[in-house]
C-alpha cells in the first residue's frame, strides 16, 4: 500500500463544527451529507490561505489537509473559534487515493472525475503519476500554483467545484463574489505548451521581454502557468523553454 507523506488530517468535533467550519470556508458544508467537499479558505482580503477536502465521519468533520499547510490551518481555525463548542486535533487516519475501479468506502474526488478516488480508511492507493494528471486537467497544488497571493477564480475553483456562490457569507466571500461578477479575468492559471523545460517559478516573457506569467509544472510537453491573458497571445519564453498559449 502507498500512504501518502504530504497529507495530514485535521478531526473538528463539538456542537457547533459544521456551523463554524460554514462561516469560513468557501464551499457549502451541507454538501459533506452526499459525499467529499473541496474547499478552501481565505483571508479577508479574499487572498488564499489553504485547500483541503472535508469530509463526514460521524459526528465528526475530518479536514485532509497539505501536510506543510495543516499546522498553519489548525492556528487560524482556532483563532476565529471565540466561545464556539469546536475542538481541534490531528486525526489518526492516512489519505490513499487511486483511479477507478473505486473501492467501497472511497469517496469520488470532486474536482475533476478524472482523479479517481480518495480513501481514509486503510484503502490501498496506486503509484498513479498524479502530476501528470493535474497538468492535463489544470488542477493547482498547494504550494506550487497555489500561493498567498492567489485568488480562487483565477486558480479555477469554480470549475474544480470549491466554490459556492449560493451558500452565504464567509471570510474573503465579498472579493471572490466581485471577481465571480467581472465580465473576463485578465490573470488566471492555464495549460499551456512547453518545447523543452524549466524550473518552478521561471518567469514567462512575451518575445519583446514583457512579463507574461509564472511557469510551474510540466510534463510531457504540456505545463501549468500562470499568464496575464492579454499578453499571452503570441510566443512566450520561460529561459531556454520556449511556451505557446491556445485558449
Amino acid at each position: 500500500m502507498t500512504q501518502p507523506t504530504d497529507r495530514r488530517l485535521l478531526r473538528i468535533t463539538g456542537s457547533d463544527a459544521k456551523t463554524f467550519l460554514q462561516g469560513l470556508l468557501s464551499n457549502d458544508l451541507d454538501k459533506i451529507e452526499q459525499g467529499l467537499v473541496y474547499t478552501a479558505m481565505l483571508t479577508p482580503q479574499g487572498k488564499y490561505l489553504a485547500d483541503f477536502f472535508v469530509l463526514r465521519d460521524g459526528d465528526a468533520i475530518l479536514l485532509d489537509t497539505d501536510a506543510q499547510q495543516t499546522d498553519m490551518l489548525a492556528k487560524r481555525l482556532t483563532m476565529y473559534k471565540l466561545r464556539a463548542d469546536v475542538t481541534i486535533t490531528e486525526g489518526a487516519r492516512h489519505m490513499t487515493r487511486g483511479l477507478d475501479p473505486m473501492p467501497a468506502g472511497a469517496f469520488a474526488d470532486p474536482r475533476h472525475p478524472a482523479l479517481g478516488w480518495r480513501a481514509y480508511d486503510g484503502q490501498p492507493g496506486d503509484d498513479t503519476d498524479w502530476t501528470a494528471l493535474e497538468v492535463q486537467h489544470i488542477i493547482p497544488q498547494a504550494g506550487i500554483e497555489l500561493t498567498p497571493d492567489s485568488f480562487l477564480l483565477e486558480m479555477g475553483f469554480e470549475r474544480l467545484n470549491g466554490v459556492d456562490f449560493k451558500k452565504g457569507c464567509y471570510v474573503g466571500q465579498e472579493v471572490t463574489a466581485r471577481m465571480k461578477h467581472k465580465t473576463e479575468l485578465r490573470k488566471g492559471l492555464a495549460q499551456v505548451d512547453i518545447i523543452g523545460e524549466a524550473p518552478l517559478g521561471t518567469q514567462i516573457t512575451t518575445d519583446a521581454g514583457k512579463p507574461a506569467g509564472t511557469l510551474f509544472r510540466q510534463s510531457g510537453g504540456k505545463a501549468l502557468a500562470y499568464l496575464r491573458f492579454d499578453r499571452a497571445t503570441g510566443p512566450l519564453n520561460a529561459k531556454d523553454a520556449q511556451i505557446t498559449y491556445a485558449p
